[in-house]
Order: C-alpha cells, then structure tokens, then sequence
C-alpha cells in the first residue's frame, strides 16, 4: 500500500525494543505491525478503514486454535526451539509453505545466508579494485597466487557450506519419522 502520512509517538526505550522484538518474531517491519495495530484498533471501534481506491491491503492475520497430542507438542516445541521461534511461527510457517508450496526460511536463517552474501560480494568488489589496477599498469599491492588460492577455497567452503544449508532447510521442514 502507498502510504504518505506519517504516526510517531515517543516511547520509553525498553518498549521500542519489546516492539522490535514483537515485529520480528511475526516476521514483518515495525512500521507494518504499527500500520496493522493502528488499523486494528480503528475497526475494532466499530469503523472503517478507508483506503484509496485501487490500493489493495493486506488483511490482519485470522487466528486458530489446534489441539495436539502430547507427543506431536513435544516434537514441535523441539523443532521451533532449534530454529529459535515460537511454536506457534513454526506452525504458522509449516502452513503457509504447504499452501503455498514453498520452503520456508526462518528470518534468522535468511539473514545469515544474506550476510553470507554480502560478504561475498565484499570480497568480489575488493578483486575487481585489484583486478582493475593492475590492469591500468597501476602497482598494486595485490596479493600472491598463494593467497589467491586460499581465497578460492574459502568461497568453494562457503558455497558448499550454503548449498548444505539451503538442502538441509527444505529436509528439515519434510515430514519425518520422529
């Protein structure tokens, strides 16, 4: 939704990080938890929230109850507590990925694959500098065929490292024989 209006309120600083904290675990942005609460308590006074037309909204999360049996708790409680989420994310992201058809990726997992990434690129941008140098005639301090090996089979690790985290992901989010 294109949104230009602005709601700020000041806050103790021990709130703003338990809200932090809250938007993480739901996996959304400060500002979209803050959009939905604010959205929520309008309708919740028995009003409309008007959007303009030809904006498309997306509507607050419905909740579920589910009865388990001890056993299948347990296991849940010990699955979401390796992936370091709630038992109630992990189930909510078992859902959306089988409706979906997709392979979920908890917000830690993603973010560690994505700084993985960006180092990556780091190390890329940084050859290039040298790369282009030397190309110049300019002296470069580059650094030896040795190293340059080295280099290479710490991104050939770090490559396979994330192929491997990336199976073991979608293995892990397969029915198993616990």
């Amino acid at each position: 939704m294109n949104a230009d209006s602005l709601i700020a309120a000041r806050v103790p600083q021990n709130v703003k990080t338990q809200f932090a904290a809250l938007a993480h675990r739901r996996g959304v942005t400060e500002s979209l938890l803050l959009r939905r609460l604010v959205e929520g308590a309008i309708m919740s006074a028995g009003e409309s929230v008007d959007h303009e037309v030809g904006q498309s909204t997306q509507a607050p999360p419905e909740k579920i109850s589910v009865r388990l049996r001890a056993d299948d708790y347990r296991l849940l409680k010990d699955r979401s507590l390796v992936r370091r989420i709630r038992p109630s994310t992990y189930v909510s992201l078992l859902v959306h990925s089988h409706l979906r058809s997709m392979t979920p990726l908890p917000t830690e997992e993603l973010a560690a694959l994505k700084r993985s990434v960006a180092e990556v690129g780091a190390i890329g941008r940084n050859l290039n500098q040298i790369a282009r140098a030397l190309n110049h005639g300019e002296h470069a301090n580059a650094p030896d065929f040795a190293y340059l090996q080295g280099v290479l089979k710490v991104l050939a690790g770090l490559r396979d490292h994330t192929k491997a985290l990336v199976i073991c992901n979608a293995e892990s989010w397969e029915s198993s024989s616990d």
